[in-house]
């Protein structure tokens, strides 16, 4: 951001803070909260079923033909059953789970057109594609995308009630490509920015600072805040051409919000060094400026290696985990909250996800890199007496 544009956004910010909320009541241990809703597997495609006719079917059915290869849908329930399952497997002390709730069209309202929503309640128990990159719903699609932001919302409003330090909200369908009047990127409805929206509308949230960590541009949260002032908008993702091919340094946001979108592009093979270096020098930097009262997640577990778009490491999430709990201390009296975005190998997704809940229940994680450097050094004395005379 600009030395004018920081000046500005500082002065306006150290000059506008109101009250905040009461202080929080002190517990031994995190209070951790998954919400999670099994409504949401409703959402489920498939490339086999009679989709409405029109141009959009045809030309999507010759671009998978020219596949060569059977394609499936790759945003599946699945994705959610692998997590709670290996939650299962393993359940972490402090943490909780929870049901969520169905957004109501004032909520998303609240970031999506009128008409958009008209649009899509139409579809309501069909099956339709909505947007050439293969978006698409099935008949219980609907039902499953406002379950999914309204789970967001849930999830939103426990940290700012103070039953829960922080949470993570297990969505799908996911949300950060939604734009006010366009679905994409298998995404309905933009569940992080009708959370957000919902927490400055009534839950008295003045400065909201969302961290997209997707290997994907959040086009559509881009979008929704582009020029608010109020909403802290910032991206580490693969930069183009990889999809959507937007997001480049200097889309900054405009008007009132010019400075408010960060956007951190980054090359195919960056890992956890360049993530959390652009923690230490953005990242941070950027929240101690702009001094939020809620700290919002895209969590997307596609930067893993697995997923082949970038090379981030369960250590790599966890350590960006616990630098955003430091963050919240210091700024959002620890009011932190994850949103799950993408993630598409289900063993990297389901340890990415265990990897952060692991550290907001407490756990400090070591710094990425140093995996099997005590063994290391362990082995070293017990046989360098082999290789060095004494």
């Amino acid at each position: 951001m600009t030395t004018k544009v920081a000046a500005r956004r500082v002065s306006s910010h150290a000059h506008s803070h109101r009250p905040r909320h009461g202080a929080r009541p002190v517990t031994d241990s995190p209070r951790v909260t998954v919400f999670y809703d099994e409504r949401m597997l409703a959402h489920e495609p498939s490339a086999d079923a009679a989709f409405l006719p029109g141009r959009m079917d045809t030309r999507i059915r010759q671009l998978l033909s020219g596949l060569g290869v059977p394609w499936k849908y790759p945003e599946h329930p699945g994705r959610l059953t692998a997590i709670s399952q290996f939650l299962a497997l393993a359940p972490l002390q402090g943490v909780t789970f929870a049901t969520g709730k169905a957004a109501t069209a004032e909520q998303l309202g609240r970031v999506h057109t009128s008409s958009y929503l008209e649009q899509v309640y139409k579809l309501r128990g069909q099956y339709a594609w909505l947007d050439v990159d293969t978006t698409a719903v099935s008949p219980g699609s609907v039902d499953a995308a406002e379950v999914a932001a309204g789970t967001a919302i849930a999830a939103v409003e426990s940290v700012v009630a103070g039953a829960s330090d922080s949470t993570f909200a297990l969505v799908r369908p996911p949300g950060h490509h939604a734009e006010p009047v366009r679905a994409r990127g298998f995404c309905l409805f933009n569940n992080v920015a009708v959370a957000a929206a919902h927490a400055k509308a009534t839950l008295g949230c003045q400065r909201i600072m969302i961290l997209d960590w997707d290997a994907h541009h959040g086009n559509g949260t881009q979008d929704i805040f582009w020029a608010d002032p109020d909403v802290l908008f910032i991206d580490l993702h693969r930069g183009a051409p990889f999809y959507p091919g937007s997001g480049s340094l200097d889309e900054i946001g405009e008007g009132l919000g010019e400075g408010t979108t960060v956007n951190i592009p980054l090359p195919a093979d960056a890992g956890d060094a360049a993530y959390l270096l652009a923690f230490e020098r953005i990242i941070e930097p950027a929240a101690d400026w702009f001094k939020p009262d809620l700290i919002l997640v895209s969590a997307g577990f596609d930067p893993h290696a697995h997923d082949l778009a970038l090379n981030v490491s369960y250590r790599g999430f966890a350590s960006m985990t616990h630098r955003l709990k430091q963050l919240a201390t210091r700024h959002s009296q620890g009011r932190l909250v994850f949103v799950l975005e993408g993630g598409y190998n289900l063993i990297s997704l389901s340890h990415g996800v265990k990897a952060v809940l692991e550290v907001l229940a407490g756990a400090v994680p070591p710094p990425p890199g140093e995996c099997g450097i005590a063994e290391v050094e362990a082995a070293a004395a017990f046989h360098c007496r082999a290789f060095v005379d004494s």
